[in-house]
């Protein structure tokens, strides 16, 4: 048999488990180094992958043709990038060289949607329900929240291990199976991250004006007895509202942002228009 064919049906080329959780693991800890602006996630792509690309091809010149390959433009979400990389890996392995293309077309097409569904989930909903959780507990002088951060940071890496998995298992299945699925369950769960945003903001943001407005015996105050009135919870969207609008702005940062609002409660305490939530 030729040496150009020989990876396709030698089994020493078959990949063990040890050598995709080499490469797993390769990616969990450099996923976020080597980026650039170029190419940006590629450079962690083809180190997490080189050894086992390695096994696969034992041809130099293929081999440095499938790593050439891996350099090319790509950026996902890390999580659901354990998919992706695992469906490319198994295509290297079942049809070698000749699947370059296949690879780098699959890679293309699932990085977008896979990271609408990631980044919604692992860096928007998860992050505010627990950060919210945690940061009111932190405030009540309960250390719990912080455990579950720790445990939820756990149970993430045994979720990566299997994304892999699933990824490696299903290979090129994945695109006609998921591919028109992906789309609706990000907008569902993009509308639901932002039904849980909508809850917490009240829950969370705190602003109390205790001015009153005083006619003879009669006495109104500000906030029970007319902003309440127009809208329960009005000053903490109105917060929110001016914040997310600030965050629009080329020039401000979260730093200044965070700055900006430490200083307006300063001012408002000073001067007695903002007061202690009760």
């Amino acid at each position: 048999m030729s040496n150009e064919n020989s990876h396709i049906t030698d089994e020493n080329c078959k990949l063990t488990k040890k050598d995709l959780n080499k490469m797993f693991r390769r990616w969990i800890f450099s996923a976020g180094l080597g980026y650039n602006f170029e190419t940006q996630q590629a450079p962690s792509v083809a180190f997490s992958m080189r050894k086992a690309l390695r096994k696969i091809y034992k041809d130099d010149k293929e081999y440095i043709e499938a790593m050439d390959n891996h350099y090319k433009y790509f950026n996902a979400n890390p999580l659901m990038a354990n998919v992706i990389l695992g469906a490319t890996l198994a295509m290297e392995e079942n049809e070698g060289i000749k699947a370059k293309n296949a690879v780098q077309s699959l890679k293309t097409s699932l990085m977008g949607p896979f990271s609408g569904v990631g980044d919604s989930i692992f860096w928007i909903l998860i992050p505010t329900i627990m950060g919210s959780i945690a940061g009111y507990m932190a405030v009540q002088g309960n250390a719990t929240g912080a455990v579950i951060w720790m445990i939820l940071q756990a149970m993430f890496y045994f979720l990566k291990v299997w994304l892999f998995k699933t990824g490696y298992n299903s290979g090129t299945k994945l695109v006609t199976s998921l591919g028109k699925k992906i789309n609706i369950f990000t907008d569902a769960i993009s509308i639901m991250g932002l039904m849980v945003i909508g809850c917490l903001i009240p829950t969370v943001v705190k602003v109390f004006i205790p001015l009153k407005f005083k006619t003879g015996k009669v006495i109104l105050s500000l906030q029970n007895g007319i902003l309440d009135k127009i809208m329960p919870a009005l000053l903490p969207v109105a917060v929110t509202i001016f914040v997310y609008w600030l965050l629009g702005k080329k020039n401000i940062t979260p730093t200044k942002i965070i700055g900006l609002i430490i200083l307006i409660c300063l001012l408002g305490s000073f001067t007695g228009i903002l007061g202690v939530v009760k």
